[in-house]
Order: structure tokens, then C-alpha cells, then sequence
């Protein structure tokens, strides 16, 4: 099961609405994954800067310790703290020593991730998706199949700066493609086949390929059945395995292009009336990035 749903927008007078719009398509596909939740927003960066989405507990002492004076925005068990981009290595280290129980779900100049056990639409609460702004955004409701039902076990997933991933499906070769990635400094902190398919395309894209590109390679490499939606600082992807069981239906029109595992997720979008609505070819990679 899962439920995946995904939102980018080409109309910038829609980026105010973005987190609304991207909860109600996540509350829908409730029945498709009730046990835990998570997305991954797009908004606001500052050049020179690096956001860390971290997650944990008495994470305001974090920024205490670290710089009283720096910036740091609290979201229930997550907090999204800015540092300048050439303090990140020290900030991490300085985690990874005095709070190794922090996770850092997700790090880029734009990029804010958020997951958590527990419904679509309490997570989303909990989270203020709702008032969230932003260009474009993705989404994941979990239904455990494989593995325990764990906060670290939900999507998205992040490997690589401002990037991430969502799937629906199992990967039959990951722990193959665990054995090759590590040595290539990519650190997979989970069982979770998905996080493996992350740090995939990260390796890909760290030696040169597009987003589009460590896609295709992607379709050679990992075997089993998957539809991944994937969001980079400019760029927002769909892709479907050759064989395409797990349901996926897209829509766009001038203002949008959207994703969701099932048709009625997009069916509260504005303007979906007038929609170009579409199942995604399989083993084809479709692609958007902002001009």
C-alpha cells in the first residue's frame, strides 16, 4: 500500500497556499497508509545559508549551545535550524558528539522535512502544514509492510542537499545496493529500502547526472516494483518501474503539475476540471524544474 502525492507549482500566486493544498491531498490517501506520515516542503532559503530540519527533544537547548543568536523555527518534535553554509560541518559534528539522539531528517537552503508515527492529518497538524508556503512539495502516508512502525521508518527520505524521495513499492536488491553505496560516502541510517533508493540517485547526481539522468540509470540498477516522486531545489519527478503495478495517476494544468497514488487526491485542486489528467507511462521519466 502507501499512499505517495506530490505538488509543484508553475503559478507563483499559489505558493501561499501550498502547504493547504498539499494536506488535504495527503489526509485523502489516509486509508492507504495510517501509520505514519511525512512531506517535505520547498520554500524559502537565504543565500549562503543552510537549513537543518532536525529531530528530537529539548532541541531549543540545541540552539542555545550552539549560538544564542542564531535562527532556529520549533514544530512540534522537529526544528528547523539556519546556520551559514560553511559552519554546517561544524554544527553536525558539534550534534553528533553533544546529541547523538538528534536526527537531522533533511538539510538544503530550501528544503524543510518533517515525519512522524501517527494519521496523515494529526502529523500535517502537528506540523502546521496547513500555513506552510513554498513552490513545491511532496508527500507520504505509510502503511509498514516490512518493517516496525517507527518515526525513522517514514518518508521522505534525504540523502543529498535539498533533495528527497517518497516511494511506494520494494526494492528487491537494496541491500546489495546498501553494500556498494557506503563505501561511496553515502550513510544510510535505516532498513528502510527506501532510504537506499535516496542515496542512489544522491551517488548518481554527486558524480554528475542530472536529476532526470540518475533516474534513468536508476531503472537498470534497482530492481523490484516502485513509483518514486522526488523533489531537488528546482526540480520535482515522477518514476514509475517497467511493470507498474502500484497505482499512480498525474494531472496538470498551467498553474500546476500534481501526483497522487489515486485520482481523488487531486481532486480538491483549483482548476482540476480543466486538468490534463494522465497515468504515467512506465519506466518514463517526467520532469519539471523552475525557470
Amino acid at each position: 500500500m502507501c499512499g505517495i502525492v506530490g505538488l509543484f507549482l508553475k503559478d507563483s500566486s499559489l505558493e501561499p497556499q501550498l502547504g493547504s493544498l498539499l494536506a488535504g491531498m495527503l489526509e485523502v490517501m489516509t486509508d492507504r497508509g495510517p501509520d505514519s506520515a511525512g512531506f517535505a516542503i520547498y520554500g524559502s532559503g537565504q543565500k549562503g545559508h543552510v537549513k537543518l530540519t532536525l529531530r528530537g527533544s529539548d532541541l531549543e537547548a540545541i540552539k542555545v549551545s550552539l549560538d544564542p543568536d542564531s535562527t532556529m523555527v520549533l514544530r512540534d518534535t522537529h526544528a528547523v535550524l539556519v546556520v551559514p553554509q560553511d559552519r554546517e560541518d561544524e554544527v553536525r559534528g558539534w550534534l553528533a558528539v553533544n546529541r547523538p539522539d538528534v536526527v537531522v531528517t533533511g538539510a538544503g537552503e530550501r528544503i524543510e522535512l518533517y515525519k512522524e508515527v501517527g494519521l496523515p492529518a494529526d502529523v500535517a497538524t502537528r506540523f502546521g502544514l496547513d500555513g506552510m508556503a513554498g513552490t513545491h512539495g511532496i508527500g507520504h502516508t505509510r502503511m509498514a509492510t516490512e518493517s516496525a512502525v517507527t518515526t525513522d521508518g517514514a518518508h521522505p527520505f534525504s540523502t543529498g542537499k535539498d533533495q528527497c524521495l517518497v516511494h511506494n513499492g520494494s526494492l528487491s536488491n537494496h541491500a546489495s545496493l546498501r553494500r556498494m553505496l557506503e563505501p561511496e560516502g553515502i550513510a544510510i541510517h535505516t532498513e528502510n529500502d527506501s532510504e537506499v533508493a535516496a542515496g542512489y540517485l544522491t551517488w548518481k547526481m554527486r558524480g554528475g547526472a542530472s536529476l532526470a539522468e540518475a533516474l534513468e540509470a536508476s531503472l537498470e540498477d534497482l530492481d523490484g516494483f516502485y513509483t518514486f516522486v522526488v523533489g531537488t531545489e528546482d526540480g520535482f519527478a515522477v518514476l514509475r518501474d517497467p511493470i507498474s503495478c502500484k497505482p499512480a495517476v498525474m494531472a496538470e494544468t498551467d498553474q500546476y503539475v500534481a501526483f497522487g497514488s489515486e485520482y481523488r487526491a487531486l481532486v480538491s485542486l483549483p482548476g482540476i476540471e480543466n486538468a490534463k489528467v494522465f497515468e504515467p507511462d512506465p519506466a518514463r521519466v517526467y520532469a519539471w524544474t523552475r525557470s
